[in-house]
């Protein structure tokens, strides 16, 4: 019997009937031109965005005053005050605070690999769509939690929700990104950081002013809920560098309709089915094989390792500076609405750096050693700035060069991931994105705010605390500049691991809602 995929079958050779119902299956799936769509690749774009800005709000919002508040203090002369918030209600040390913001990246570290492992069997908008799903469900649990270990275990199921999108959505869009803006849509999906960042703390410091910190969490699960549907209801995309999963099911649903009219061949087929169902276990022993042998792939790729040591360090600086910069603020220069304030430099200075740094590198062409030339350059910079802003005693000269250091700091975000994703070949980017934010959180930010509650419950000074933590940006750069001299490859056109790809899966590759070609396609896949 001719093969079913890859393999072009001519009516003269293999004159049967399940010949001609496969030819013609093919031909209404692959050959017809799709329907015109709303959902095309900047929409995709602005859709990713919204779920990344929405992610960070959260991360904001429990960094804030309004939500976080404060602990309870009692005077020398016995005078107690109940505190406020988060803190307040749960009578957190600052040790036990920075847990509390680090707690999600438990879930986020153990489902991040996971989901990346299983983008290769299971549809990878449904792995959003499911991964949307929790997240929803465990910030309502936030805001129903009754004391620091309910809310700790929610957070975490937050970072289980978070993982899935983490892992996939960059590649998604460095596949749909014109080539010649490739970096700068990166930079303007990576701009949500900061600025979801920033809008939390807004955020927060609003709701949980004028009503109850609970409510902060409600209201983010009300703007996720309309995403996590559409990961399951969109019309799916495929991933270069992947075998697309929903050509391999209509196929196999063909051969399935071709047993009918065909007797000869039956065992071949059959076995063909048990096989593809086999492989497409949810975990099996295949896929663990697979992931180690991913792993290897990418601890002995050195760009990628010095790419992702800088990352750490500069995310050790990030994620304490988004979680103790407006108490530090606060503390320090006795700003009265330090959310306010840090979060509209953080708005500004996030949306400009960021799209800059992807603006700047397409620029003076998007190479990987260019990349690291501009990550060293303004980290460098930036880390002048910023560690030259803690030493004023003035609030607003401490505003104009913090302003100026994050502006440059934030430029690092569209460089960074383009050299995760394209050192590595189009198979490997989903497990090279997840393993990178596993990196940088489990050896960045996560320990860093605790460590710094610690260095301040030590000291007692938050300009020395805010002095110490910023020096640690002068190691990343240092880290990043030893990367221009590795003359990286960029891996992106390699051969994906299915060089057998045929016209009809790449057509699976364009970004469809209601496509007619879709819907035929879903039509012959359906039992």
């Amino acid at each position: 019997m001719a093969q079913v995929k890859g393999a072009k079958v001519s009516s003269e050779e293999n004159p049967n009937p399940s010949t001609v119902i496969i030819e013609m299956a093919r031909s209404s799936t692959a050959l017809s031109p799709p329907a015109p769509s709303w959902f095309t690749p900047k929409r995709l774009l602005v859709i990713f965005c919204v779920i990344n800005l929405i992610n960070y709000v959260d991360r904001g919002a429990i960094a804030s005053n309004g939500v976080n508040g404060s602990r309870r203090t009692c005077s020398k002369s016995g005078t107690c005050t109940f505190g406020s918030g988060i803190q307040g209600d749960f009578n957190l040390s600052n040790f036990e605070d920075g847990v509390l913001s680090s707690a999600f990246m438990v879930g986020l570290l153990v489902a991040c690999p996971i989901f990346a492992s299983l983008a290769k069997s299971v549809n990878p908008f449904r792995l959003i769509g499911v991964g949307l799903s929790v997240w929803t469900v465990a910030v309502v649990g936030c805001g129903f939690s009754f004391n620091f270990w309910t809310i700790t275990i929610c957070r975490m199921l937050v970072g289980v929700g978070e993982a899935s999108f983490i892992s996939l959505a960059a590649p998604f869009i460095d596949d749909n990104a014109p080539v010649a803006k490739k970096t700068l849509w990166l930079g303007i999906f990576y701009m949500c950081i900061p600025t979801g960042y920033a809008l939390g703390y807004v955020y927060g410091g609003l709701i949980g002013g004028h009503f109850n910190w609970r409510f902060a969490f409600y209201g983010e699960a009300i703007l996720m809920l309309p995403f996590a549907v559409l990961g399951f209801v969109m019309k799916p995309l495929q991933l270069k560098g992947f075998a697309p999963a929903e050509s391999k099911k209509a196929l196999m649903s063909i051969e399935t309709a071709a047993l009918e009219v065909q007797d000869a061949g039956v065992s071949v087929v059959k076995g063909s089915m048990k096989s593809s169902k086999s492989n497409c276990a949810f975990i099996d022993l295949k896929q663990f094989s697979r992931f180690v042998i991913d792993m290897k792939v990418l601890l002995l790729e050195k760009v990628y390792v010095v790419n992702v040591l800088g990352y750490i360090a500069y995310n050790f600086v990030i994620g304490a500076y988004s979680y103790w910069g407006p108490k530090a603020g606060y503390n320090i220069y006795n700003m009265s609405n330090a959310d306010m304030i840090f979060g509209g430099v953080t708005i500004v200075c996030g949306i400009v750096g960021t799209i800059a740094g992807g603006y700047v590198l397409d620029f003076i062409n998007s190479t990987i050693s260019n990349a690291f030339k501009l990550l060293s350059a303004v980290t460098f910079v930036g880390a002048i700035f910023c560690f030259s802003a803690f030493c004023f005693k003035n609030m607003y000269a401490f505003l104009a060069f913090f302003a100026i250091g994050e502006l440059l700091v934030f430029a690092t975000q569209a460089p960074v991931n383009y050299v995760c994703l394209h050192c590595v070949k189009p198979s490997l980017r989903p497990i090279s994105m997840a393993m990178s934010t596993v990196a940088i959180h489990i050896f960045g930010d996560v320990p860093s705010s605790p460590l710094v509650g610690v260095l301040q419950d030590h000291i007692d000074n938050w300009r020395s605390t805010a002095l110490i933590l910023t020096s640690i940006l002068f190691p990343a750069a240092v880290i990043w500049f030893t990367g221009i001299f590795l003359h990286g490859v960029d891996r992106f056109n390699e051969e994906s691991e299915h060089p057998q790809e045929t016209t009809a899966d790449r057509s699976n590759t364009t970004p469809l809602l209601n496509g007619k070609a879709a819907g035929a396609a879903e039509t012959l896949a359906e039992p």
